[in-house]
């Protein structure tokens, strides 16, 4: 044999070592023993402001269109929120929070005024959707009422109001202005924002002197009988670690319930032209992710600042904005923020939700940006039709996890690596629930590869193993109009128990619930 040859099948057999070496599994421990904590249920809440087709032309639709109604709040989208067990809806903004007076918003719907919602549109709203009619929606929901307060252009006074209108049981003139509108007992709602984003379009102000005006306005957000107030302070702004330290040094662990974060993921990094929901390159596909997948570390480094000052995780971090923000679709109306949603969008549902799980001994609240026809939504609408989301489907997937207990996982991901960008490929969270049942989400991002996964489940003990699977053909895949199933939830066959282990191949670009019985 010539030595070309013997290098030949020395290189050939080097190369087939190689590759055995890059298809062995990944191993995942996940942890059975100990379950620390409980995944609160409210990591999986949802968000509604008066902006675009959310709010009218969402949940309140005209007299006359036909539909399932009650009053004009759309039923059929109430019970395709009730079917994912909505924990929590936050209301009425964002933005619009801090121009709204909620008195504009009660009695007689043809007394009320007019206001001019400068943030979305300079559209002309007739406030026929209000406080009272907000509580309904909840009620029939069977879901928590989450308000964002006006501390921008509000007062003290109008938020106290506010509350009393709201919380206290009767014989003052604002409980029974609420027995007048049709509603005797208290609504008994105990979350509770003070102002949104007052570091931009609520008020532009200094940590500093925010800091200093929610303490004020605190004081007189009262506690009424059987309705302990859960007090949130507007937080930072994505990487904006000194309005945390700011509000957890001057406010403390004792003042506040809460403090929020926003991020939002942009497929070019820029505000002034983010990209489109649908149409969109492996470059853009991959800085999504990148974007993404950045909430770990704004969770982890604001909850580190958190832990200096209150070490018992009192304080919960409220991600209360958060999700994929793309330019709006052709010919929508630019301040209506309406957008698709692809299975870009479902796996950046499913990979943060997992980081939320994970952290869930701090992160106690997130609300999903938003819940019909703005931003990532759930639900579409086109006049009488409307369609399911993929992100509608993850959210579906995952709500296995609320109030179950955390179980922690441990291993080292792969990287997807695209041009300069790398993020870990898969993420996975787990959790058992009181019937014993565990859940485990896993999500793998890489858009080509399919990843080898071995768990290790120590002191998991199932005789049952079923799986569902949300992927598709292509990232840009999304549900329209013409087909409204393209992307939903299907049966997943790709795990089996060997031995103590699971062996399980996630598929390219899927976000996968596996459940063990």
């Amino acid at each position: 044999m010539s030595n070309k040859k013997i290098i030949s099948i020395i290189l050939f057999s080097a190369c087939l070592a190689l590759e055995a070496i890059g298809q062995a599994p990944v191993k995942v421990v996940i942890d059975g023993s100990m379950p620390s904590h409980q995944i609160n249920r409210h990591i999986y809440g949802h968000f509604s402001e008066h902006l675009g087709r959310c709010i009218y032309d969402g949940f309140w639709v005209s007299d006359t269109m036909k539909v399932a109604k009650q009053g004009r709040i759309r039923l059929d989208i109430v019970e395709a929120l009730k079917k994912i067990k909505i924990p929590n809806l936050r209301w009425p903004g964002g933005c619009f929070a801090d121009e709204y007076h909620w008195r504009d918003g009660i009695g007689p719907r043809a007394a009320r005024p007019t206001m001019v919602n400068t943030h979305w549109g300079n559209v002309v709203e007739d406030n026929s959707f209000g406080t009272n009619e907000f509580l309904e929606l909840c009620e029939l929901l069977g879901t928590e009422a989450y308000i964002a307060g006006n501390a921008g252009s509000g007062t003290v006074l109008e938020m106290s109001n506010w509350v009393e209108y709201l919380n206290h049981p009767g014989g003052s003139t604002l409980s029974d202005l609420r027995k007048l509108n049709g509603h005797p007992a208290p609504y008994k709602v105990k979350f509770w924002g003070v102002g949104n984003e007052t570091w931009g379009c609520g008020g532009n102000m200094t940590a500093e002197y925010y800091a200093n005006e929610y303490k004020r306005y605190a004081t007189y957000v009262r506690n009424y009988p059987g309705v302990p107030i859960n007090r949130i302070a507007s937080g930072a702004n994505g990487a904006d670690y000194n309005w945390t330290e700011t509000l957890m040094k001057n406010v403390g662990p004792n003042r506040m319930w809460g403090t929020t974060l926003h991020h939002y993921s942009i497929p070019s990094n820029t505000w002034a032209k983010k990209g489109s929901a649908t149409n969109f390159t492996e470059g853009e596909y991959a800085t999504v992710m990148k974007n993404a997948w950045f909430m770990d570390e704004l969770v982890t480094r604001h909850s580190t600042i958190m832990d200096k000052y209150d070490m018992d995780k009192k304080v919960a971090l409220v991600v209360d904005e958060w999700g994929v923000w793309t330019d709006v679709e052709p010919g929508t109306n630019p301040g209506f923020l309406y957008q698709q949603n692809s299975l870009r969008d479902a796996l950046v549902a499913g990979m943060t939700l997992n980081i939320f799980n994970n952290h869930s001994d701090r992160v106690r609240i997130a609300n999903l940006a938003q819940t019909i026809n703005v931003l990532q939504a759930l639900i579409l609408t086109k006049g009488r039709d409307f369609l399911l989301t993929p992100t509608y489907h993850i959210f579906d997937m995952y709500k296995v996890h609320m109030d179950a207990q955390y179980l922690p996982v441990r291993f080292t991901s792969p990287d997807y690596m695209f041009e300069g960008i790398k993020v870990p490929a898969v993420n996975i969270s787990a959790s058992k629930d009181s019937m014993n049942v565990v859940h485990i989400s896993l999500v793998n991002i890489d858009p080509t590869k399919s990843i080898s996964l071995s768990l290790s489940l120590a002191d998991i003990n199932f005789n049952s193993l079923s799986g569902t699977v949300v992927t598709a053909a292509n990232y840009t895949d999304h549900n329209d109009f013409d087909d409204k199933n393209k992307i939903s939830i299907k049966p997943f066959n790709g795990a089996k128990k060997s031995g103590s282990n699971l062996l399980i191949t996630l598929p390219s670009k899927s976000i996968v619930m596996l459940e063990l019985k």
